[in-house]
């Protein structure tokens, strides 16, 4: 019998989690609910779920208190922040803190799942998730986050702060798909007044920089009609 991931959804709002357990279990995954982050600490050493969906707007401790504790405990389960807030800086936030992966409110049920599929699918047992670590490997390809530099064959690039944002998000998600729209709201914001057409100019500054032909991609593959996929394989560097 196949066993099933287990889901740990903490929010207080009970609209949400009423909908969305239920949800979450008929697609496929064993899901427990907590109303506030001190709840969520207690069910978490006896539930030991594989993924935590986290909203971050929570009474006693919020959810970013909640994320601290656990890391600063050892404990390193994939977490997926839920933010009503879409500024650039509440993001790197909340990568930096140890999130694998963040989503705005309001959210629909099925991006959720695709982004709980995607984390669950790159996660490392034991090992701190790709959004916190400092340097990010892909073959020839090397990022330093802390220095925000980039190299290929020990070269460094010469990148646009905008092209250098989108080539992380790249590397701390791959082979998942990313929507034009999402990447936007990545790099931009959800407010930015640029159209889906930026990411695609980014794109192209990335892949001259990588001397990659989008015919025959080696870290950046096309999806027609949807978005963009990084296919390498990444490492995490100590």
């Amino acid at each position: 019998m196949d066993i099933k991931p287990k889901i740990l959804l903490v929010d207080d709002e009970s609209a949400i989690t009423g909908n969305l357990a239920p949800f979450l279990e008929r697609a496929g995954f064993e899901t427990k609910v907590a109303a506030d982050g001190e709840q969520a600490l207690m069910i978490i050493k006896e539930f030991k779920p594989n993924l935590i969906v986290l909203d971050v707007l929570m009474p006693k401790f919020d959810g970013r208190e909640v994320l601290r504790r656990l890391r600063q405990s050892g404990n390193l389960s994939p977490i997926i922040l839920l933010t009503q807030v879409g500024e650039a800086t509440e993001r790197a936030m909340a990568l930096e803190e140890g999130a694998d992966d963040y989503l705005n409110k309001p959210f629909d049920p099925y991006e959720l799942m695709a982004r709980i599929r995607a984390v669950l699918r790159r996660a490392q047992p034991g090992r701190p998730p790709l959004a916190t670590a400092e340097r990010l490997v892909c073959e020839d390809l090397t990022f330093d986050r802390r220095a925000r530099r980039a190299f290929l064959d020990n070269q460094e690039l010469s990148m646009t702060p905008k092209a250098a944002t989108l080539l992380e998000y790249f590397l701390t998600h791959p082979d998942e798909l990313l929507t034009r729209e999402r990447l936007l709201d990545v790099v931009w914001g959800w407010d930015y007044p640029v159209g889906t057409r930026a990411v695609d100019t980014r794109v192209a500054e990335l892949r001259r920089l990588l001397d990659e032909d989008p015919s025959e991609p080696h870290y950046i593959e096309t999806v027609p009609g949807q978005g963009y996929r990084f296919i390498g394989r990444v490492e995490v560097v100590s």
